[in-house]
């Protein structure tokens, strides 16, 4: 049987939509990911030389961490992992028994590259342990209690993807924990480092993440099993309805009447939702480089950018995917071109210059760090506002607004064309603030991004006029890959 799914999932791939036309991409992703492995493996090998290097034990520093790794972990897989399940409606029409789809179903879960992409780091380092005198049979407990530990999260993942927002919950103890360890007011990791310790320490401890992971199985498998029924578990749920007028956008005509659209798409969905927290979390991006002193100094317009365009990045790169569950039916009004893209451009404006008022909290570093991003913003606006709605006429996957999952989208959304429109983002600006700062100083650095971002202001009606008429050319394909649901 299990043999049989995996056919029905080979199918399901290979006759896809996306599979011919984005074939190439997936072989330079795949490239991609061989290298950043090898980037992941020679890490694992490396840690133990530099902490060595560092006067520091190595095994018991990396289980002083492991409390901060492990909850970023599962931060990152509310954010971006989508649950892979089967289609299952038509399957319960069929002679197949449900404890094995749902067990098929989870365990596709474990060849996710969440679970593991941490094998990369974690068998080299207790490689390199045991190469260096430490017990072969204790690396060996410790590493399967740590691999425990990932499949926790994995499944906690399952249990709480439903859960809106519940990842701002982990940031916070992130934040708070780091914050009171930093100030040395609370030090976490003095209660959670002896527990990772005692996967190599005390012979049976490691048992406790595995038993605990089991439950986790038991307890998912369960409860998938007892709503696996065409009228309950995979039923929709429905909310209960709330209209808005939104009046006063109407003195803007069919702009307003986009950007209304648009604001109520945000409100009331899942994945919406989801790009405006990502906005907000943007917003502290500029921490980790404004407050290092050892970041090159090209690096800070890097921040900038970010700091005021996460709503860009999150929400712009993927027009006009937010509107494929009716983008066919848009497209059979008189609808014209340039006020859809005129409104997606207004409202990736207003949201960066809310988010660049409200990053004011950075004039705690300096007028000129607050400088550097009020520069970043007005580049996003003039810029790159412009290169995230015309790589959006070659990003043709649509988006499931239900599922919060996926902020970032996922892989089948890349193309060359919008890979190679990506990098004018992020490197033109380093090269303009590396030049002004090698030839001059700040001051010269800041003008020739900010610059930048002024004449694409200028030119705007220019540029939308060749956005608009790269959509129009894209438009049928758009339509037929928006059609395509698996």
């Amino acid at each position: 049987m299990i043999k049989k799914f995996l056919y029905l999932e080979w199918k399901a791939f290979s006759r896809s939509a996306s599979f011919g036309k984005n074939l190439a991409m997936k072989i330079l992703i795949g490239f991609l990911m061989i290298y950043f492995s090898l980037i992941f493996i020679g890490m694992g090998v490396g840690a133990f030389y530099v902490l060595k290097e560092m006067k520091l034990e190595p095994l018991v520093t990396v289980n002083k961490f492991l409390i901060y790794y492990f909850l970023l972990d599962l931060i990152i897989r509310l954010l971006l992992q989508s649950i892979p399940v089967l289609n299952i409606k038509p399957l319960l029409v069929l002679p197949f028994k449900k404890p094995t789809i749902v067990h098929f179903s989870l365990g596709k879960t474990a060849l996710s590259f969440f679970n593991w992409v941490h094998a990369l780091f974690f068998i080299p380092f207790s490689v390199v342990l045991i190469l260096n005198g430490y017990d072969v049979v204790e690396i060996v407990f410790w590493h399967l209690g740590i691999m425990a530990m990932i499949y926790i999260n994995n499944f906690l993942n399952i249990i709480l993807s439903n859960i809106d927002k519940l990842f701002a919950v982990f940031v916070v103890l992130i934040v708070v924990f780091g914050g009171a360890q930093y100030y040395k007011l609370f030090d976490i990791t003095t209660f959670t480092t002896p527990f990772f310790q005692n996967f190599y320490d005390i012979d049976g401890v490691f048992l406790i993440p595995i038993l605990v992971l089991i439950g986790l199985y038991v307890f998912t498998f369960k409860y998938f099993e007892k709503n696996l029924y065409l009228d309950a578990g995979l039923s929709v749920k429905h909310d209960v309805a709330s209209t808005e007028n939104l009046t006063w956008l109407n003195q803007f005509g069919t702009l307003g009447t986009f950007l209304k659209n648009d604001i109520k798409l945000i409100k009331r969905n899942k994945r919406s939702k989801t790009t405006i927290v990502m906005s907000v979390i943007f917003l502290f991006y500029g921490l980790i480089f404004f407050a290092n002193p050892h970041q090159p100094p090209a690096m800070h317009i890097f921040a900038g950018i970010f700091v005021s365009g996460g709503f860009l990045f999150v929400f712009g790169q993927f027009v006009p995917s937010w509107d494929s569950s009716y983008y066919q039916l848009m497209m059979t009004q008189n609808i014209p071109y340039r006020g859809y893209i005129t409104a997606k451009w207004w409202l990736i404006v207003i949201v960066t210059f809310i988010s660049t008022i409200l990053a004011s909290f950075y004039l705690f570093y300096g007028w000129e760090v607050y400088l550097t991003i009020v520069v970043g913003a007005i580049y996003n606006i003039g810029v790159n506002s412009h290169l995230v709605l015309l790589g959006g006429a070659f990003t043709k996957t649509p988006i499931d607004l239900s599922n919060a999952g996926g902020a970032f989208g996922d892989k089948k959304a890349f193309n060359v064309n919008s890979m190679l429109l990506s990098l004018p983002k992020i490197f033109l600006p380093l090269l303009l603030y590396w030049l002004g700062l090698h030839f001059a100083d700040k001051t010269v650095a800041l003008s020739l991004v900010a610059g930048a971002g002024i004449l694409g202001f200028i030119f705007k009606e220019k540029v939308f006029s060749l956005i608009e008429k790269r959509y129009k050319i894209e438009k049928y394909s758009t339509i037929s890959a928006y059609k395509q649901k698996n």
